[in-house]
């Protein structure tokens, strides 16, 4: 790692942390051993390849993990990568619950990272899927019905944003939880912003 640029604002996020420190660490360094370049983006450490994001590290409660933004193409011979929700499309992580775990692994994640770079020197792209038919919870019609309102800036809300709502209000099993959850949604709607804006 000797001829490797370390970014002072990666130093600074794995110096915070609290949680993975020493795994950070580790899988900082098995990803520069792979002469990746490494930024901070989206608040955690990123690693690119000319530009390209490869890789990031990041950390949950129950583990860390390296991301690999094309994962879905990794071909994963140890069948170890993981899809976060089924909304998530073309990124795959692979989680280590403990430096031990980490460190067994050590070289299947450098023989992945080696991977993810050569699909990223391929220009491999993941293909896109048409979006699925997204079906508008029976509370939200109600309320477009009693509040027009809310339907015109729901409709005038980016695709993205709609979906964003539509997840969020039909995830809860009971109708009752749904309506609390748009009703608390309106302001937002009304505003032109997104869920998580």
């Amino acid at each position: 790692m000797a001829d490797v640029q370390l970014n002072p604002k990666v130093d600074a996020y794995i110096a915070r942390s609290k949680k993975w420190p020493t795994e950070y660490e580790r899988l900082r360094t098995i990803v520069l051993d792979c002469k990746l370049t490494e930024e901070l983006k989206w608040g955690v450490p990123c690693y690119t390849y000319q530009g390209k994001n490869v890789v990031l590290i990041h950390g949950f409660k129950e583990y860390c993990a390296i991301l690999f933004h094309k994962g879905a193409l990794l071909k994963d011979t140890h069948n170890l990568l993981v899809q976060q929700t089924e909304n998530v499309k073309a990124a795959r992580q692979l989680r280590f619950a403990s430096i031990e775990e980490l460190v067994a692994n050590e070289m299947i994640v450098k023989a992945y990272i080696f991977e993810a770079i050569e699909l990223e020197k391929a220009g491999a792209k993941v293909e896109k899927s048409k979006p699925a038919e997204i079906v508008l919870p029976e509370e939200l019609l109600e309320k477009f019905a009693e509040a027009p309102e809310v339907k015109t800036a729901f409709e005038a809300l980016t695709p993205g944003r709609q979906r964003g709502y539509i997840l969020l209000f039909s995830a809860p099993k009971q109708s009752k939880t749904r309506m609390a959850r748009i009703e608390k949604a309106i302001p937002q709607i009304l505003a032109g912003k997104g869920p998580n804006d």
